[in-house]
């Protein structure tokens, strides 16, 4: 057993984990492939934290989740529309914000505490998911997670992909959390394997 990246992020409903696997399929048709959702290798989430863990932890970190997610419901989630900003590489990615509420903001933190004895930022192309290069914005984002997006930064949104996603639909979209999990980070800051995880 060794080091791997993670993610412990919400995973949405099916119904709007469908929703931004169609808008991530129409950015792919545009833009280019180098994120391609779907419901089993690259999974639509809201990440918590993220960071670099030993992997003889997971058991642990499994029971760890399943107090927090028990204790802290998260309760009705809301996307109130498409977000674009350009990344420190110049590239636009396109994502769906979500409101942060006082129930979201509390789970996040809760998440960043608790995992604190097991989770690092010291973070290596080698505890990638995959076997393709890995991004530099990719290792930069985990390293930087809990300094520039935690707490008082914290920022919920699922990514959808690479280029302009167009703003059609109606906003905003209400929708529920369907598990909490702890997930092997993929490049790109994908949710890749689910290691452990919680019905919500």
């Amino acid at each position: 057993m060794g080091k791997i990246a993670i993610d412990v992020a919400l995973l949405p409903e099916e119904a709007m984990a469908e929703r931004v696997i169609a808008a991530n399929a129409e950015l792919v048709e545009q833009f280019g492939g180098e994120i391609v959702l779907d419901r089993e290798t690259c999974l639509p989430h809201i990440s918590l934290a993220m960071g670099s863990i030993d992997e003889q932890d997971i058991a642990s970190i499994q029971s760890v989740l399943e107090i927090i997610g028990e204790k802290y419901p998260v309760g009705e989630l809301t996307v109130p529309g498409v977000y674009v900003h350009t990344n420190t590489m110049g590239e636009t990615v396109s994502l769906l914000g979500v409101e942060k509420t006082r129930d979201l903001q509390t789970l996040h933190e809760k998440v960043m505490e608790k995992l604190k004895p097991y989770c690092k930022h010291d973070v290596t192309e080698g505890m990638i998911y995959g076997d393709e290069e890995v991004a530099a914005t990719t290792l930069q984002w985990i390293k930087d997670y809990a300094a520039k997006a935690s707490f008082g930064n914290f920022l919920p949104h699922m990514t959808v992909g690479y280029g302009e996603l167009e703003q059609s639909g109606s906003f905003p979209i209400a929708f529920a959390a369907a598990k909490l999990a702890l997930c092997h980070l993929g490049n790109h800051c994908t949710c890749r394997k689910i290691l452990a995880s919680v019905d919500l």
